[in-house]
C-alpha cells in the first residue's frame, strides 16, 4: 500500500520541517509488526515450550500472559513517555529493550526463567506500541488522510499476524520454539536505525517526575485480578482465597484512583475518561481482545492437540485468517467516512460474534474445512472491521499533546482485556475438561474447548450492544 498523502494532512515536527509521511507510517507500522509478531509467533509455539520446559496445563498461559500482563499495565506509563519524552526517545529504548530481552527468553532454561523473561518484554512493549498510535495521530490530520494511515496501520498489523503465525510454526518445526524469540533480534537491528533517522522529537525532554507508584498500582491489580482468576480452577469462586484476592484487587485499584486524583503528572488524566469517544472505544477494545486472544490460544491447541496437526500445518491454517482481517481493514477504511463508526463496527462484532459460535461446534475428529475455515474467515472479517474502527473512533476526539495517552489507553484495554479474557476462558475451559470422565482424551478437550469459544463469542455480542447504544454516530471533526 502506499503511504497516505493529502495536502494539509501533515503535521510539522515543531521545527517547521513537516515530517515524511511514508517513513514516519513506516516505523508506526514496524513497530506494530513486531508486538504483533511476537504474540502470534509464541502462541503458534506453545506446545513445544510446554513440552520442552514442562509447563502443567495452567501454568502455560504464563507464558502469554506474564507478556500481556505487563505490557497492559505499563502501557498508560509508555503512552506518556511518548508524550513527554517524545516518540524517537521511546521507539529506541523500546526497541533495545525489545531485542535485548527476546535473546534472554530465547536463553531461558526453566519455566521461570522463560516467563520473568516475557514479563520484562512487556515492558519493552508498552514503551514501543504507543509510539505507533502517537506519530499517526500527531503527523496526519483528522480526516481522510488519518483514515488512510490507520487503515494502512491495521493491515500491516493483521499481515504481521499472519506472519507470526506462519514463521512461528516453521522456526518451531525446522529449527527450534526458541527461535521464535530470536527472531526479533534481527528485526530490532534493522529498525532503530530507521526511527532514529525520521522520527523526531519537537520539544526537549522536560524534567517531569512520570508516575511510576500509579504504574506499579496497575499493573498490581491487573496481576491479582488475572492470578485469582486463574487459580479458580484450585479454589472455588466462593472460597476465602477468591474472594481475597478479588478484594486485594479493587483495593489496589482505589489506590491507583487515589493516586492519580493527587498526582502532579498523572498516569491518566481521570477527566480524559470522559471523552465518551475514547472511553466506549477502550471498553469495546477490552471485550473483542477478550475474545480474540483466547480463541487464538485454543484454536493453536485443538489443531495440535487434538486434530494433530505439525507447527507448520498450524501456522498455515491460520494464514486465511489473518489475509480476512487485512482484507476487512481495507473494507473498514472505505465504509468509515460514508457511514460514520457504527454501521462497521456492529456489523464487524456480530460478524465476529457469530464466527466464535461457529466454532464451537468443534468435534474431536473434526476437519480443516468443516470446522475450522468457515468460522476462521466470518471472525476474521468481523475482527478486520473493528480494528480501524475502534482506533479511529478512540483518538478522534483526543489533543495532539495526549495522543499518547490515548494510544496508551486503547493499548492497555487491549492487552489487559486479553489477559483477563484468556484467564477466563482458561478458567472455564479447565473446569469443563475436569468434569469429563476421561480428561485426557480429545473428546474432553474439545468439550473444554467448545465452552471457551461460546464465551467468547458472547463477548463479542456484549461489545455489539454497546457499540448501538453508546457509540457516536459521526467522528468528531477535524481539529
Amino acid at each position: 500500500m502506499s503511504a497516505p498523502r493529502a495536502e494539509g494532512a501533515v503535521r510539522s515536527d515543531g521545527k517547521g520541517r513537516p515530517p515524511h509521511p511514508g517513513l514516519v507510517l513506516a516505523v508506526a507500522c514496524l513497530c506494530q509488526t513486531m508486538v504483533v509478531l511476537d504474540l502470534t509467533v509464541v502462541n503458534v509455539a506453545l506446545p513445544s515450550i510446554r513440552s520442552d520446559l514442562g509447563f502443567d496445563a495452567n501454568g502455560l498461559q504464563w507464558v502469554v500472559n506474564a507478556y500481556n500482563l505487563t505490557f497492559g499495565g505499563l502501557l498508560l506509563l509508555g503512552g506518556r513517555l511518548a508524550d513527554l519524552a517524545g516518540p524517537r526517545r521511546a521507539a529506541v529504548l523500546g526497541l533495545g529493550l525489545f531485542g535485548l530481552t527476546s535473546l534472554l527468553g530465547g536463553l531461558a532454561r526453566g519455566p521461570g526463567e522463560l516467563v520473568a523473561a516475557r514479563a520484562v518484554q512487556g515492558v519493552s512493549g508498552a514503551l514501543l506500541l504507543p509510539v505507533g498510535l502517537t506519530v499517526i495521530t500527531t503527523t496526519f490530520a483528522e480526516g481522510p488522510a488519518r483514515h488512510r494511515a490507520l487503515a494502512v496501520w491495521g493491515a500491516v498489523a493483521g499481515a504481521g499476524g499472519a506472519a507470526g503465525v506462519l514463521l512461528g510454526g516453521m522456526l518451531t518445526e525446522y529449527l527450534n520454539w526458541r527461535w521464535t524469540l530470536f527472531v526479533n533480534v534481527p528485526i530490532v537491528v534493522v529498525v532503530i536505525p530507521l526511527a532514529v533517522a525520521c522520527l523526531s522529537d519537537p520539544r526537549p525532554p522536560r524534567r517531569r517526575r512520570l508516575d511510576v507508584t500509579g504504574a506499579v498500582l496497575v499493573t498490581a491489580a491487573m496481576t491479582v485480578l488475572v492470578y485469582t482468576m486463574v487459580r479458580t480452577d484450585v479454589h472455588a469462586w466462593g472460597s476465602p482465597h477468591t474472594l481475597g484476592g478479588f478484594v486485594l484487587a479493587a483495593l489496589l485499584a482505589c489506590a491507583f484512583v487515589a493516586v492519580e486524583r493527587r498526582a502532579a503528572v498523572p498516569l491518566v488524566r481521570l477527566s480524559v475518561l470522559r471523552t465518551r469517544s475514547l472511553s466506549v472505544a477502550a471498553l469495546i477494545t477490552f471485550l473483542i481482545s477478550g475474545s480474540q486472544f483466547g480463541a487464538f490460544y485454543f484454536v493453536s491447541l485443538y489443531l495440535q492437540g487434538v486434530l494433530g496437526y505439525s507447527p507448520v500445518g498450524t501456522g498455515l491454517a491460520f494464514v486465511p485468517f489473518s489475509i480476512g482481517v487485512v482484507s476487512a481493514t481495507v473494507v473498514a477504511h472505505r465504509v468509515l467516512p460514508r457511514f460514520g463508526p457504527r454501521p462497521p463496527l456492529i456489523a464487524g462484532l456480530m460478524l465476529a460474534a457469530a464466527g466464535m459460535t461457529w466454532l464451537s461446534a468443534i468435534g474431536p475428529h473434526g476437519g480443516y474445512l468443516a470446522d475450522f475455515l468457515g468460522p476462521s474467515l466470518l471472525t476474521a472479517a468481523g475482527i478486520g472491521l473493528c480494528m480501524v474502527t475502534t482506533a479511529a473512533v478512540g483518538i478522534a476526539d483526543v489533543a495532539p499533546e495526549e495522543a499518547g495517552l490515548a494510544s496508551g489507553l486503547l493499548n492497555s484495554a487491549r492487552q489487559c482485556g486479553g489477559s483477563i479474557g484468556l484467564a477466563v476462558l482458561v478458567t472455564a475451559a479447565t473446569a469443563t475438561i475436569h468434569q469429563q470422565a476421561d480428561p485426557a482424551t480429545s473428546a474432553a478437550l474439545t468439550e473444554g474447548y467448545t465452552r471457551a469459544f461460546l464465551i467468547g463469542g458472547l463477548l463479542m455480542t456484549t461489545a455489539a450492544l454497546i457499540a448501538a447504544t453508546l457509540l457516536p454516530r459521526r467522528l468528531a471533526p477535524p481539529r
